[in-house]
């Protein structure tokens, strides 16, 4: 069975930009073609719906939201910030902390999403997440 792959903040930003970046969104149709469950994390939408609500892109925002109708949507719970607490503290006590104390770090928050389903983080960041859960490049994936 195919693991699960959620969307970081990168790869979902340039998949509903406006000048959306091709080659990721054959990467997404290609892994969605295999049936590979593809999941928009709550915490995701949030980071890349904020800017493009600063920002005025409205078409942008439609896209999302269309991804949002079309993909897999994980909301947060309660289970997902308690477990973003402990990757938080744990990130921390190993002197390897993502975001600096005084940030939401939805780093951590993102890696407990996908501890909690099993699946991979798709990033532009693999350094931070892969300290907590596997994470790759969308590149990497492509195979």
């Amino acid at each position: 069975m195919n693991e699960p792959v959620l969307l970081d903040s990168g790869p979902l930003g340039r998949i509903a930009h406006p000048r959306r970046n091709l080659e990721i969104v054959s990467w997404l149709e290609a892994t969605m073609d295999a049936d590979i469950p593809v999941i928009l994390p709550e915490i995701a939408d949030y980071e890349v719906r904020r800017s493009f609500l600063l920002e005025n892109l409205t078409r942008s925002i439609e896209r999302l939201d269309a991804l949002k109708a079309t993909l897999i949507y994980l909301p947060l719970t309660t289970d997902t910030l308690l477990q973003a607490a402990e990757f938080w503290a744990e990130g921390r006590r190993r002197g390897r902390p993502t975001a600096d104390p005084r940030e939401l770090d939805g780093d951590v928050i993102l890696a407990a999403q996908a501890h909690q389903v099993g699946g991979i983080v798709i990033t532009e960041n693999v350094g931070h997440l892969s300290l907590f859960v596997e994470a790759r490049s969308w590149r990497d994936s492509a195979d």
